[in-house]
């Protein structure tokens, strides 16, 4: 059937895979993104580079300090969510009750000091960071080769929304979470730390953006750029599933990543636009995202 249309099966079932890798991505970044814009109402622009720093941090565990992959998935996104305790504590708060625009250009200078901070230390070229040899290798399926790496991305990927979900839509915590959200002063006023709250918050949402980083490292090269290629594309999805919509940006980062799989089958031309394209189009019919609310 496929050959009618002029498409091998296997290059078809390939960009499928490499749609659900990359969706796996945009998943695990929109969903950091999404938990700190519906605690902090801040547009995090600098979400990019946070991703950019685990991936680094990864790199530079490996080579400066001999702790491979393992203890980078462990390590750099730890280092990286203390990274974001201190921005959060000694420039972001300052910012409370302020307009958006001013949390954007703070988030974005910050972006541009890292992403340039690092290109002047290590070039703009890419960094190799090789694939543990635990997961080298993959598996012939017949329709479709899969890298024994890049599935286990997926499954890491799917696995950590899927519990970070059930934490903040199913526990205490989360339902603390969720109030605070919608009134933080009356949270408070149970005598619960509402800033620590936040700060904690911002913590796990950079440090999921790290997570991503050290994932994605083996499979693309490490360089200062990697993040503002990825963040734009990133601040689409949430849109299109929804600002603040934590299942949202989770089942629309999965989504949107096998449709520019498709997209690179049936119109390669349009792969790098054809999320901004579906972006606009959910934005004439449903302002408030495809799971979002009216505020």
């Amino acid at each position: 059937m496929f050959e009618l249309i002029g498409i091998q099966p296997k290059a078809l079932f390939g960009q499928l895979l490499l749609g659900i890798i990359n969706g796996s991505f945009y998943a695990l970044l929109s969903l950091g993104l999404s938990i700190i814009f519906g605690l902090l109402n801040i547009i995090n622009f600098a979400h990019g580079a946070m991703y950019m720093l685990g991936a680094f941090v990864a790199w530079i565990l490996l080579n400066s300090f001999g702790l491979g992959y393992w203890w980078a998935l462990l390590l750099a996104p730890t280092i990286v969510a203390a990274a974001g305790v201190l921005i959060e504590r000694t420039l972001i708060f300052r910012l409370q009750g302020l307009d958006h625009l001013y949390g954007l250009l703070l988030t974005f200078g910050i972006a541009l000091v890292l992403q340039s901070g690092f290109q002047i230390i290590y070039g703009s070229s890419g960094l190799p960071y090789a694939i543990p040899t635990e997961l080298a290798g993959g598996h012939d399926l017949g329709f479709v080769y899969v890298p024994y790496y890049r599935a286990w991305v997926v499954v890491v990927s799917l696995t950590v929304c899927a519990v970070t979900w059930v934490l903040v839509e199913r526990t205490p915590m989360g339902s603390v979470l969720r109030a605070t959200i919608e009134n933080a002063d009356i949270v408070e006023s149970f005598g619960i730390n509402v800033p620590k709250l936040v700060t904690l918050t911002y913590a796990f949402g950079v440090g999921l953006a790290a997570l991503a980083g050290v994932l994605v490292a083996p499979i693309y090269s490490v360089n200062p750029n990697m993040g503002g290629d990825i963040i734009i594309k990133v601040f689409a999805i949430v849109v299109i599933g929804g600002m603040g919509s934590i299942f949202g940006s989770v089942a629309t980062g999965i989504g949107m990543g096998l449709i520019e799989g498709l997209t690179k089958i049936f119109y390669p031309e349009a792969a790098s636009t054809v999320i901004f394209a579906v972006m606009a189009l959910v934005l004439v019919v449903k302002p408030d995202g495809l799971f979002g609310r009216s505020a």
